[in-house]
């Protein structure tokens, strides 16, 4: 698969489908989940015309691994060196739950003079609960705020994975390759850390182009309602929740997630 080096020397792996001449899409996946995650996309953007880039970032799928760079910051440069390195402009940038905060992340540090539009994928803006932002990662509260993600992503038990079907199990094991391994190591649990106490709703407010906010009605770490309160913070947002979904909607409702996706890309 082909690469490209960060400024600080780490290559990140990416994979490429559809027209070269074509609209670019980025699709970034979240954490611990490969490019490959995104194979549903990639076939659907590539039959509408799109030049389909999809990103693994440091320390997941093919990339590498490096002893540094474990936050999100980090993360966010690395986007904008993937989009510098391919000269890349008028850019979607399709984020899934962690990537969807890299987007944030990248906006923050660069602005949008890359950017046509965003798609952030059932990641709410800020995972820690408040009075003004009931819509975080259930049951994360100041009180647990250095202590919750520490050791892993934990469950929150609100939906089992047997409730959504052997159609959407098979679909999510398929994807990440049988399943994800939940032992992390430190610099995963750095990353992991850093992400769960990151607040991106000032970059979201800020951003002057378009952003689709996407939530599975079912999914397993926060109140769908996330995306519509999400979509009111920015400028120009609009929100669609995906009946019969969960956190990984792009994977576990594939045609019903492309059809929103072209949708918006179409009206653009």
């Amino acid at each position: 698969m082909p690469t490209i080096r960060t400024d600080d020397g780490v290559r990140l792996s990416y994979t490429e489908h559809g027209d070269p001449a074509g609209e670019p899409v980025v699709l970034i996946a979240g954490f611990k989940a490969a490019a490959t995650s995104w194979k549903p996309q990639q076939k659907a953007l590539a039959a509408a015309g799109y030049r389909v880039l999809s990103l693994d970032r440091r320390g997941h799928g093919l990339s590498d691994r490096p002893t540094a760079g474990a936050t999100m910051a980090r993360h966010g440069r690395d986007l904008g060196d993937f989009l510098g390195a391919l000269a890349l402009s008028r850019v979607v940038l399709v984020g899934g739950s962690m990537g969807g905060n890299v987007i944030w992340s990248y906006v923050s540090s660069f602005g949008t003079g890359r950017v046509r539009a965003i798609v952030i994928v059932d990641q709410t803006p800020k995972m820690l609960n408040a009075a003004d932002w009931p819509f975080g990662f259930y049951g994360y509260t100041e009180d647990n705020r250095d202590t919750l993600f520490a050791e892993t992503v934990p469950n929150p038990g609100r939906v089992s994975l047997f409730s959504k079907g052997p159609v959407r199990i098979a679909r999510l094991l398929r994807a990440l390759g049988g399943g994800e391994r939940r032992e992390l190591s430190e610099l995963e649990r750095q990353l992991l850390g850093d992400h769960a106490r990151a607040d991106w709703r000032p970059t979201v407010a800020a951003a002057d182009v378009p952003v689709l906010f996407v939530a599975g009605r079912e999914s397993e770490f926060w109140p769908a309602e996330h995306a519509p309160a999400a979509a009111s913070l920015a400028r120009r947002g609009t929100a669609v929740l995906l009946a019969h979904d969960g956190h990984a909607a792009n994977i576990e409702q594939p045609r019903r997630f492309n059809r929103a996706l072209l949708r918006f890309l179409s009206q653009l």
